[in-house]
């Protein structure tokens, strides 16, 4: 027979409201866990059986977001290889800083000094004056043009770019110019230039016949055009000396050795009569007058 339930007392009363709670409490903890988007996490009793959650999917404004922080990642990474590159700028200038480089010598016009003239100039503006204004790159370079025939030329170019007549965009197309004004562009042409103009004067004729050689080299001249310039070159009384033989030199190799045995020649009998005068004043004597003395 069953018991009849009697009253129940306060104790269990107060028990049974807090079981009710919890178990509410319990339940809206377990709805707020399953409407995330990650799954709950696994329980060990296999009587709990979860339906998988819907697959998440992302909203236009977590694009937006991702987004803009991948941006600021590559604005970041950007400004640090541009510091980078920065110290690497400034190593640089400072190892150029320290590179010794020569200077151009004065170019007076020579046309066989040209070449080397623009050469040094380009590499000095190269490694010390990049950063500087072409105009004060060509006031540089006419710096060191000077003398002979370059002083004309400077002084006229000068005052063309004073008063804006001429224009130059570049320092590289200046030096074009003075290259394409003394050298010509062709090195035959300009050693026969050299070549006309190379004389013997005070030198002994070993000294001009090896500058002869020398500048001869590349002009294209030979045969008898290469005598003739010899002869004009050399001083006049040795060349009227060798003419006037009974027979005068043709090949140049044979004004060469003729040429140069009669001024060894002359000049020591020169000494030799210097010397022979120097004792008979000494003696007491008078010296007399010499002639033919006047041979180169």
């Amino acid at each position: 027979m069953g018991q009849e339930e009697g009253p129940l007392s306060p104790t269990e009363i107060l028990s049974s409201e807090y079981e009710s709670e919890a178990e509410s409490s319990a339940g809206s903890v377990l709805s707020a866990h399953q409407s995330q988007p990650t799954p709950p996490p696994h329980t060990p009793s296999s009587s709990l059986s979860l339906s998988p959650p819907p697959p998440y999917s992302m909203s236009q404004s977590d694009y937006v977001i991702i987004i803009r922080q991948l941006q600021e990642q590559v604005a970041a990474l950007t400004a640090q290889l541009g510091q980078q590159g920065g110290g690497g700028g400034r190593a640089a200038a400072a190892t150029e800083e320290a590179t010794e480089v020569a200077k151009p010598q004065i170019f007076d016009g020579t046309p066989s000094k040209v070449s080397g003239f623009v050469g040094a100039c380009r590499i000095y503006i190269r490694t010390r004056l990049r950063e500087v204004l072409v105009e004060a790159q060509i006031n540089w370079v006419l710096s060191y043009v000077q003398g002979g025939s370059a002083d004309i030329w400077k002084e006229n170019i000068s005052e063309e770019l004073e008063a804006e007549e001429i224009e130059f965009e570049s320092v590289g197309e200046f030096l074009a110019e003075i290259k394409k004004e003394f050298g010509g562009g062709d090195k035959e042409s300009v050693k026969v230039a050299e070549l006309k103009k190379i004389e013997q004067r005070g030198r002994t004729m070993e000294e001009f016949m090896q500058d002869f050689k020398r500048t001869a080299r590349g002009s294209g001249y030979e045969g008898r055009l290469l005598v003739e310039e010899f002869k004009r070159g050399m001083n006049g009384g040795i060349r009227r000396k060798l003419m006037e033989t009974e027979n005068p030199p043709t090949s140049i190799e044979n004004w060469y050795r003729r040429a140069t045995a009669l001024d060894r020649n002359w000049r020591e009998s020169r000494r030799e009569e210097e010397r022979l005068r120097g004792k008979k004043e000494t003696m007491g004597g008078a010296p007399k007058q010499k002639q033919g003395q006047s041979l180169p």
